[in-house]
């Protein structure tokens, strides 16, 4: 009982000077200080701050006016009129048109054919022709929404021209027998900051986690004589101890990290936060250790510290995507999601938005909250396993090193 008492001790002591030299190690380091520190710090703000206006107002558009008649006057005026698109000029022929797209003058080109009023005044059906750059899908919406808006309206009151009510409720009925009122839920704005922005920070906590362990790994095996991840110290003998050690040290900043990631930012820039304090912080918890262990798993394969930028960076993208939240989860090929269920992010994007964006408590989240806890042991095993075989190989190198040294001083003497 004595000896198992003092080896607990001596596990614990050993745990924290791991903990320091880690400590010591994060903040003498550039890259990893700016992974675990200025990153978290900087790049949600300015990745924020980009979207915080949340829809596009103003989008430039040209037309192409064939018909000059009072009724195409009329759908230019009513265009011009919203806050989502601005007649910036016209063309005499869609190729000024494309031109003038081309070179980002315009974003989208409102095409009115020569028959425009003549067809109407036949009672003809015609067509407004609406081409949009697609590379920015916040004009296209707003170009394309802005001219389905004005042709409803104008349908409306062509149907009443035509209908000979008397009475405006009788037009009204006419012209919008079934009504619909619209409330926008969980981003009440429709915006897509609101949207995107609360993934990204989940997000943002595992990939510099990654990032920021993965550049210490490979300091590590740089500063070490024999290239191995385990220096040649003896409180670095026991497997738990580093991992704990580590762990602890990377816990206790991501722990500040992840409160500012979800907790301030969504406020500063006015996101929804219907999220209860001790329901995130239930959530965080195994998500910001999940992520630890994952990172000190995959850090065994980071020889250079170039390395980690293309095993982590390339793959933040795919993640967002296989989250299910900028894309479909019911769309998702089963082998992705089979993917995508080795990464804490996927549960933890999907905790984290049902929670803070749609008021969903730790009891709707609870698939997602005991996979991430299954994640942590997972990887908390990985982990103590990686570490183990670097132990022995330590061991294995010191072994040869003394081999080798015994058989220099023998042909020496």
């Amino acid at each position: 009982m004595k000896k198992l008492f003092k080896t607990i001790i001596s596990g614990i002591y050993d745990a924290c000077l791991i903990w320091k030299d880690e400590m010591r190690q994060i903040f003498k380091d550039e890259g990893v200080l700016i992974f675990f520190i200025l990153v978290p710090l900087g790049y949600p703000l300015l990745y924020s701050w980009i979207y915080n206006n949340e829809v596009v107002r103003e989008v430039p558009v040209v037309v192409v006016d064939d018909s000059h008649s009072s009724a195409s006057r009329q759908f230019i005026r009513s265009c011009n009129a919203t806050p989502d698109v601005k007649v910036v000029c016209y063309a005499s022929n869609m190729d000024e048109a494309k031109n003038l797209v081309g070179r980002q003058v315009a974003r989208a080109i409102y095409h009115i054919p020569a028959d425009f009023q003549s067809r109407l005044n036949r009672m003809e059906q015609t067509a407004v022709a609406v081409f949009c750059d697609m590379s920015t899908m916040l004009t296209y919406k707003a170009a394309y929404m802005t001219a389905i808006s004005v042709t409803q309206q104008m349908n409306g009151e062509i149907q009443v021209r035509l209908s000979g009510k008397y009475t405006q409720r009788e037009e009204e009925i006419l012209t919008q027998p079934l009504d619909y009122d619209a409330q926008p839920i969980y981003n009440p704005s429709g915006g897509y900051g609101s949207f995107i922005l609360p993934a990204v920070l989940i997000l943002i906590l595992q990939q510099t986690l990654a990032l920021g362990i993965g550049l210490s790994a490979g300091s590590a095996r740089e500063t070490n004589r024999f290239e191995d991840l385990v220096p040649i110290q003896k409180h670095y003998h026991g497997i738990f101890r580093i991992v704990m050690g580590k762990g602890l040290a990377y816990f206790m900043i991501y722990a500040i990290m992840g409160t500012y990631l979800t907790v301030v930012v969504p406020r500063i820039f006015d996101f929804p936060c219907l999220a209860h304090w001790q329901d995130l912080l239930a959530m965080l918890i195994p998500y910001i250790l999940a992520c630890i262990f994952f990172g000190i798993t995959i850090s065994c394969i980071v020889r250079y510290r170039e390395n980690v930028m293309l095993l982590v960076v390339f793959a933040s993208v795919p993640l967002l995507f296989l989250s299910g939240v900028s894309w479909p989860q019911s769309n998702i090929p089963g082998f992705l999601q089979g993917i995508s269920w080795i990464f804490p992010s996927t549960f933890g994007i999907r905790a984290y938005v049902r929670m803070n964006s749609m008021g969903a408590t730790l009891s709707d989240v609870l698939t997602e909250y005991r996979v991430l806890w299954l994640q942590v042991l997972v990887y908390f095993v990985l982990a103590c396993l990686v570490y183990r075989y670097q132990i022995l190989l330590m061991r294995r190198h010191i072994f040869d090193r003394l081999q080798d040294m015994r058989k220099r001083k023998m042909e020496n003497n």
